[in-house]
């Protein structure tokens, strides 16, 4: 479990490519601090799994699911990656609750900077848009961000000097593309609330009153 608070800006320094499934070699002094083999590890807002840890360095291996559904096969030998270890138990929870499991991937549409501050805004794949609201959080490259505005196919957000200069969102242009999660929480509500779903308390209401409602016909 992570909170989208990335701890460093890392680099991707080697990719190796497996057919179905791809090596990723990259470097993060402080991510890699006591790492250990099967430890994780978010790229990018990735959950990934360290395979190899040698130094300031650590490999992990990513699936062709991973792959297809993020933005990680897009990355080369030199690209900037946000990392983050996850949260310990009992540590303060500084962003939300992020699983590190992309649900889809956006890109920059427009990036419009003031004085203090940028607001950046940000498409929505097909099927996202439900799980966005405003004020609502959203996390971007691995970044615990607040949706300042949320549209049909769109979302805007508000980046601070502090993220412009210590994650990828500091450098994405328009057109590039960025991993999106959205609060696993909305989405386990609509699951349990989802159309044609029936609570216990509901059913047992529904099977107590059909005597009655025969009786009425």
């Amino acid at each position: 479990m992570f909170t989208g608070i990335v701890e460093e800006l890392g680099e991707v320094t080697a990719v190796e490519d497996l057919g179905d499934a791809s090596r990723f070699r990259l470097r993060g002094p402080v991510v890699t601090d006591g790492a250990k083999h099967g430890d994780s590890i978010a790229v990018n807002g990735v959950c990934l799994t360290v395979v190899e840890h040698e130094g300031d360095e650590f490999t992990a291996d990513v699936m062709a699911e991973t792959l297809d559904r993020s933005s990680l096969g897009a990355l080369a030998p030199g690209a900037k990656v946000n990392l983050e270890r996850p949260t310990a138990v009992g540590a303060r929870l500084g962003g939300h609750i992020v699983q590190g499991h992309v649900d889809g991937t956006g890109a920059i549409v427009d990036r419009k900077p003031s004085d203090n501050w940028e607001i950046v805004k940000i498409s929505l794949p097909d099927g996202l848009a439900r799980y966005v609201v405003e004020k609502g959080s959203i996390t971007v490259d691995g970044v615990s961000l607040t949706v300042v505005d949320a549209g049909p196919d769109y979302f805007t957000i508000s980046l601070i000097p502090t993220t412009l200069a210590l994650t990828t969102l500091g450098v994405k242009q328009p057109g590039d593309p960025v991993n999106l999660e959205v609060d696993v929480i909305a989405k386990y509500v609509e699951r349990l609330l989802g159309t044609g779903a029936v609570t216990p308390a509901q059913a047992a209401a529904g099977a107590a009153g059909a005597p009655a409602q025969e009786a009425a016909k």
